[in-house]
């Protein structure tokens, strides 16, 4: 009888996978054993993979390249990196290895940007792709980075109002984009985002404050697509709206000449996870293609901004099982020594999925149960509705630890979460590990940040420490 967890795996997944495979009953994450890991530095412990930043990004840059010369595509691809996915120099040091670009989103992104020009991580060859809504400070750091030389920073005009306020506070000729405001899919509560221009006002838009403007030059169609890039009729149909602006945009402005396909690529969340990358940006490109050969304009250059792709499968975390609660006959609590509020707020947010696996103990037998965070909130837990299935783990044993990791966890967490700032419950943030690989492959490990103590907490609060 099959009764052992790892038993369950092989009967429901092909395993062992690229980056899960199996010392003995441990489980290993790109080769790291994790238990190690635990034992060294303790839990709750988060970290990075960074060598899986730049897989991904050199992952994207092939499929486009393959793509690019399979349809004889008559312009470049450029990779920009959405720094909102996570702003750490760790990640934007490792990224930048990759002959990239950048995408940013607030005022203080172009101070992160002007620190890396400083540290000779950027150039002025570096294209700085400028998205959001924009206030005075972002107006004027954005003015300040083109002032200062950087002619390859480009603003993408959010509303009616910015192109003028970008006018008055930059000194000379420049460059910029306009975002087209998609429509929503049909179970949003809205229907248009609220973000860019609408499909019907970017033509009248650009002849009234573009046209017969001397100090601006439009280069750049930014379409961006909420859910993403997937393989879906909701999908295919607004890039086919875009292109058909692009192209009437195209005939009356030469130096329209670039096409950011905006809305990034989906990441593994389950040992189940398929898709076809290569397909799809085979077909993006065909149809970007065919499109322009009808309309008799020549084909775009290709920039995508992708956040959650680069950053998200290089991050993950491990937990320990504290105990166990049986709150009924069916209903088992595993608490574990942190909560997933504070450390994975996506999930109980907006139901993330991510991989979750135990850690050790996989030739032990399973049960089904529940996960339950640290704090007083009944949503501190992660479920199957998350998990896509029922979730097992090896059963509870008080004399056998119990660790279980999830992974995948690299994009968006510490930003939405809060990074060294208060949590909820006033649950610590946990310690945080740089793995890495030297030139001879061996495994490293750096420790980037402790876990928050208690003084450090009570000084944001405002208590006085004698």
């Amino acid at each position: 009888m099959n009764i052992k967890y790892r038993d369950l795996i092989d009967q429901t997944y092909y395993f062992p996978q690229e980056e899960f495979t199996l010392q003995e009953d441990n489980l290993e994450f790109h080769g790291i054993p994790l238990m190690e890991l635990a034992k060294e530095y303790g839990t709750p412990l988060k970290f990075t993979y960074l060598p899986k930043i730049s897989r991904n990004i050199q992952r994207s840059k092939r499929w486009f390249a393959e793509a690019i010369e399979k349809l004889d595509y008559k312009a470049s691809y450029n990779y920009c990196y959405c720094t909102k996915s996570s702003h750490f120099q760790h990640v934007l040091d490792e990224a930048l290895k990759n002959n990239i670009h950048i995408e940013t989103s607030s005022a203080f992104d172009i101070n992160i940007v002007e620190t890396l020009k400083q540290g000779g991580k950027i150039t002025n060859n570096t294209y700085i792709i400028c998205n959001g809504f924009k206030r005075a400070q972002y107006i004027d750091n954005i003015a300040r980075l083109i002032n200062t030389g950087h002619e390859k920073c480009i603003p993408i005009i959010d509303n009616y109002e910015e192109l003028s306020l970008l006018s008055d506070a930059i000194k000379d000729n420049f460059q910029i984009g306009i975002r087209i405001a998609s429509e929503e899919e049909p179970k949003f509560e809205f229907y248009t985002s609220r973000l860019g221009i609408g499909y019907k006002n970017i033509i009248p838009f650009y002849q009234e404050q573009i046209k017969n403007n001397d100090q601006v030059e439009l280069k750049m169609l930014h379409f961006f697509i909420n859910t993403g890039i997937r393989d879906n009729a909701y999908y295919w149909n607004e890039l086919v709206k875009c292109l058909k602006v692009y192209t009437r945009l195209k005939k009356m402005c030469p130096s329209l000449d670039s096409l950011n396909i905006g809305g990034g690529f989906p990441i593994k969340n389950s040992l189940a996870f398929e898709y076809d990358y290569g397909y799809m940006i085979y077909e993006i490109l065909n149809q970007i293609k065919l499109t322009c050969e009808e309309a008799e304009v020549p084909v775009p250059h290709i920039f995508t901004e992708f956040g959650s792709f680069t950053v998200g499968e290089s991050g993950g975390a491990i937990y320990k099982v504290l105990y166990q609660k049986q709150q009924n006959d069916r209903e088992k609590w595993n608490m574990i020594d942190s909560s997933f509020i504070t450390t994975l707020p996506d999930s109980w947010a907006i139901n993330k999925r991510f991989i979750m696996l135990p850690i050790n103990r996989w030739n032990d037998e399973y049960e089904r149960v529940l996960l339950g965070g640290l704090t007083c909130d009944s949503d501190d837990y992660y479920n199957s509705e998350q998990h896509m299935n029922a979730i097992y783990l090896p059963k509870y044993k008080r004399e056998k630890d119990l660790y279980i990791g999830f992974f995948n966890v690299g994009a968006y967490q510490e930003t939405i979460g809060g990074f060294g700032g208060l949590q909820h419950c006033l649950i610590p943030h946990p310690k945080h590990l740089l793995i890495d690989r030297d030139e001879n492959g061996n495994i490293t490990t750096k420790l980037f940040k402790q876990q928050q103590s208690a003084a450090q907490m009570l000084q944001i609060l405002g208590y006085e420490q004698e």
